[in-house]
């Protein structure tokens, strides 16, 4: 499977928590994106769990977070997939269904990831994203805290 195959209709949140502090960080994409490894279509839109298709059995979220590996070329045990996450996002060209994985450091990973030429956020600071981002945001929050 190659890598746009994988990502043709998922997408990942990457994120970091504290575990001591509430510190909660997502990365951000020097596109403005939080989706890796790249943005939704325009026009998305979050669905609610009720309106959720149940479809053919998709790509297994650890094939996403070893592409990302490759493609950020990231160490194999720096990110884990949070189980608990998967939210489907209507487009246009269909639904995306995006899970989310956590850096599993002490530290937020500020440096490495401007050296992938992203960032690492606070959510105050992603404030304005597009919608269906928005709401990803908002979800991944909620699951995480």
């Amino acid at each position: 499977m190659n890598m746009s195959d994988a990502f043709s209709d998922h997408r990942l949140l990457l994120y970091y928590k504290g575990d001591i502090s509430a510190l909660m960080l997502f990365a951000q994409h020097g596109n403005g994106s939080i989706c890796f490894p790249e943005p939704l279509p325009a026009l998305s839109s979050a669905l609610e769990s009720e309106e959720f298709k149940e479809g053919k059995v998709s790509v297994h979220p650890a094939m996403l977070v070893n592409a990302i590996n490759q493609l950020l070329q990231l160490d194999n045990d720096l990110l884990r997939i949070e189980p608990e996450f998967s939210e489907q996002i209507d487009t246009p060209g269909g639904i995306i269904i995006v899970h989310m994985a956590r850096f599993m450091l002490l530290d937020p990973p500020h440096a490495l990831m401007q050296s992938k030429e992203c960032r690492m956020r606070t959510l105050p600071e992603l404030r304005g994203r597009p919608p269906a981002e928005m709401e990803l945001l908002r979800r991944a929050y909620a699951k995480v805290m």
